[in-house]
Order: structure tokens, then sequence, then C-alpha cells
């Protein structure tokens, strides 16, 4: 039962919304006197709804509207008189809602209840947020849960795709069967019928028992799908046929076997884009679209942020069982403004890191890395904070607090000399571009550990740095490309290039050509490219 503490400033609406919220049932009222402690009150009943019925602009009132901010209730007002610069004001103090009075009792009642709806399915789904984007998707989480189909979630890396599957799995009927998750973009081709389909016992080598895979662990529940867009064309027939028949036939097997599972897809591609560009069977991603749910990036919530950055803090102060201190004001705006490529992944990676960085205090506008100040993105230190601090040897408190900044902010000035190099280099060979024909050199152990095509020397230009003197030295392992190729003839060359460079060491060249080993396999096979791996590569 959800609880709602209405204050008696105001006795009439306090007594009548009182009435109506007792009658409906499912919702306890307590009513709290101006005389009474009403903080203490609020620290005991802790209410998910509180009213306060005037005087929405009392210091008292404001504090208390700041405090419940870190306690995830929500507050609404009833203001005398309710101009525009009232209610925006009003807003950013932390109001969820104020309406000017006098207000029909049922009209309050039903606010109230609409408010305690969306704090269940958000306390529910794990969903944070209070923008109109977030209360379309609690309301589509209640309206596709009950039902059997597939659903198709779109949005962004770091968006929650997968909170949403999981809400839906949570509020379904299928809600006390097994929810099972699978990354079918982490997964090698090879093996990725065996893990969704499961193999018979001799059905290749290493087969040495019989596996049920991903569907048939699933049975009864939800198999949420993840990145269904790099699943290659061979197991899209087959997980069509299984979506449509309602059975399965393990690898090596032949025997008919009936499953019962919903699919739950998520991808952060544009599925209908790859259809239409016959990367993706049509057929499949219609079967995948009967219901569909769009994810927005953060940078289109911005208001949700202070509510997401409370939960962090909240959350990550009692994980690292640190004092709970806060967040200042300036540095609440520094994240509502930032841009947010990683999306709320990248946002409660960076409230752990805060929150560990800035013991026994608020956190303010120096905590936040240099480059979210000043308006570029952020970067994550490469190795867990907690290994750092428990290498730290004999520093403690504010020495160590201070190396450990240190070695942020010197990796970060680090990274952005390279970015600007990289930048400048790439600048200028485009402006010094002539017939002649680039040279793409690939080279090993760019930014990040990962290598990338690099633009190189243009044969005939002289005396410019990064540029190549006539008569040069081609390097090895280079890509030449000129004027007329297509863009199948350069990425054959630049593959065939690493795998060279890498002695046909596929992870490898993966890593250095930035992209999936699954999907390198695939090239390899598109281009005919056979290059042996040579021994100890």
């Amino acid at each position: 039962m959800m609880n709602v503490l209405i204050t008696l400033t105001d006795v009439e609406p306090a007594v009548r919304l009182n009435a109506q919220l007792e009658g409906g049932g499912q919702v306890r009222t307590t009513m709290v006197s101006p005389l009474d402690d009403l903080r203490g009150t609020v620290a005991r009943e802790k209410p998910d709804v509180v009213v306060v019925t005037g005087g929405v602009l009392d210091p008292h009132h404001v504090a208390l509207v700041r405090e419940l901010q870190w306690m995830d209730a929500a507050v609404v007002g009833l203001a005398d008189l309710l101009d525009p610069e009232t209610a925006a004001r009003c807003r950013a103090l932390g109001y969820a809602d104020v309406v000017a009075k006098p207000v029909p009792p049922e009209e309050l009642a039903a606010l109230v209840r609409r408010l305690l709806e969306r704090l269940r399915l958000s306390r529910l789904t794990g969903l944070v947020g209070d923008s109109a984007p977030v209360r379309e998707v609690l309301v589509k989480v209640e309206q596709l849960a009950p039902v059997t189909s597939t659903v198709l979630i779109e949005g962004e890396s770091g968006t929650g795709k997968e909170l949403v599957a999981r809400a839906i799995h949570k509020l379904s009927p299928r809600r006390n069967k097994p929810f099972i998750a699978v990354n079918v973009g982490a997964l090698p081709e090879t093996l990725l019928e065996s893990e969704l389909f499961g193999h018979e016992k001799g059905a290749f080598t290493g087969a040495a028992e019989r596996r049920l895979g991903r569907f048939e662990l699933a049975d009864g529940g939800t198999l949420f799908l993840d990145e269904i867009g790099e699943i290659p064309p061979s197991t899209q027939v087959k997980l069509l046929r299984v979506l449509e028949e309602r059975e399965l036939t393990r690898v090596g097997g032949t025997q008919a076997i009936p499953v019962d599972v919903r699919v739950v897809a998520a991808t952060n591609q544009p599925l209908r884009e790859l259809v239409e560009q016959g990367a993706f069977r049509g057929d499949l991603y219609y079967r995948l679209n009967v219901l569909s749910m769009y994810l927005p990036p953060l940078r289109e919530r911005r208001e949700d942020i202070p509510l997401l950055v409370r939960r962090f803090i909240r959350e990550f102060s009692a994980q690292h069982d640190k004092v709970f201190h806060g967040v200042s004001a300036e540095a609440l705006q520094l994240l509502v403004e930032h841009h947010w490529p990683g999306n709320v992944r990248e946002l409660r990676n960076l409230v752990e890191s805060m929150v560990v960085l800035a013991p026994g205090r608020e956190i303010g506008a120096e905590d936040i890395p240099a480059e979210i100040r000043h308006g570029g993105v952020a970067r994550r230190l490469p190795v867990p904070v907690g290994a750092v601090l428990r290498g730290a040897g004999e520093a403690t408190g504010r020495e160590l607090e201070f190396i450990v900044r240190s070695l942020v902010e010197l990796k970060l000035q680090v990274e952005e000399l390279r970015r600007r190099l990289d930048d400048d280099h790439r600048v200028l060979s485009q402006l010094t571009a002539a017939p002649g024909g680039w040279i793409a050199e690939v080279r090993p152990g760019g930014p990040g550990g990962v290598a990338a095509p690099v633009l190189g020397g243009l044969a005939g230009a002289v005396g410019r740095p990064g540029i190549e003197p006539p008569g040069a030295a081609v390097p090895p392992h280079t890509v030449t490309i000129t004027p007329g190729m297509t863009m199948a003839e350069i990425e054959r060359a630049a593959i065939e290039a690493a795998l060279r460079e890498t002695r046909g060491n596929r992870r490898k060249a993966a890593e250095q050509l930035a992209i999936g080993e699954r999907t390198l396999y695939r090239k390899l096979k598109e281009y005919q490219l056979d290059i042996a791996e040579e021994p100890g590569a």
C-alpha cells in the first residue's frame, strides 16, 4: 500500500482530498498540522506523495521539497494564485505538479493517483524519469506486458533497452518463469545457433554432450535478444522459423521441440534501413516488429538528469559505504547541459566515480571531468577506481584523493592532445589532396589501444608535415586509395592489410579494424580472402 501525506495548511482541500483517497482504497493517508513536526512525520511515515495544501513557496515547505527529492517521493502543491512565473519556480524547486485553488477534490485525487501509479511503475521497472518520453515508455510497458506478442525495442546504446525488457517480463503473466538475456552480437557466428537452439551430442567437434539452447532455457518465460541487427543471415532464417512455428530443432538433431517463449528483441541500429540495404530479412523484421517501442537518448530528456543523478548518488553512497552529501547546483547544471553520447550508462558510471572520489563532502563542479566542464566528451579511467585505491599503499584521505584526481586529469589532457593532433593531420591531408592518390596506412596501437586507418602521404607533395616526399618508400602493409575505387574495394584492401600486419591473426585484425570478430569472418567470406595465420601470431 502506498502512502500519501497531506498538510493541513489549508484545512478544507486537505480534508476533502483525504476523504477521496480513503474512499478509493489501496492508499494510506496521513494528515499533519502546521504545528506538528512536519519533517519528523515525513521521516517516520516515508510517504510516496506529499500534498502541500498552501504556502508552496514558504521556506519550510521549500526545504522539505528539496529533502524529499532525495527520498524518491513526489510533491504536489496547491497555490492560492498560480501565474506562469510561480509555476515555473515551483517546478524548479522540485514540485512534481502545482495546481491553483480552488480545485475539485476528485480532480486532485485523480492527479495524486496518477503520480502514485507512475512511482509504482518506476520502482517496479527501474526506469527513472518524469519527462514526457519516460511517461510514454512506462505507459507502453504496462500496455505491452500482458500480451504474448514479440516486441522490438529500438534506441541508442546505454538507453536502458534491457531494463525495459525486464520490466515487460516483470509485469507479464510470465513473471514467475525464466527471463533469459543473450547478446547475439557478442557471440561468434559458429556458436550462435548452438547457443540459441542447443545441440545434440556429437553434432560437431567438441560437442561431448547434449546442450539446451537459450530458447529451451526460457521455455514459458521471456527471451531477450540484444543487438538483433548483428545476427547473420543464416541464423535469421532459423530464428524466423522458430518464431513462426513455435518449435525448434537442435543443431545436429532431427526432432522438432515445441517451445513457449515470448521474444523481446532490441537494436541500436535502424533495422528498417538494414532491410532496405538487404542486410536484414524483411520477413524477420516484420515478425519481430509486431509491437515496437523507442527509447529516447538522454539528451532528449534532460529534465530527467537531476532525478537520475540523485538516484545514482543514493545507490553508490550506500554501495561504497560513503557519507551521503548530494550534489551542488552548479555541478548538476553542468551534467544537465552535457551531450551524453553514452546515455544513461555513461551518466551512471560518471556518478559512481564522483561518489568514490569525493568522500565526505558534496559533489561539486570541480569533481566533474574537465572535458564535461568544457563541453567535450567524457572519458573514463581504463581501470576501476577500486583497483587504484587498493594499490595506493600508505596514501590516505586528501593525499589519496589528490593523487587519483591528478591521474585522471593527466590522462584526459594526453588523450585530448592526441585527438587534436589526429584532427590536424586529417585536415592537412585533405587540404593537400590531389589526383595522385592517397596512402592509408593501417597502424596498430591507436587511441584506446585500437588501430585505425590513418591518412598518410600523397605522391608528389613536398615539404609539409605528415606528407610523404617524392620517391619516399611506401611503408609495408599499406592501402593505396586512388580515384574511382569503390568502397567495397577499399574495405577489402584495408582488411587484407590488417591481416598481413597481424600475420593472419583474425582476432588482432578485428581489433585493429575496430569491428567484431564475427563481422570480420563474414567479410572474409564475402571478399574470398584466405590469409593463413602464421605460427606465433
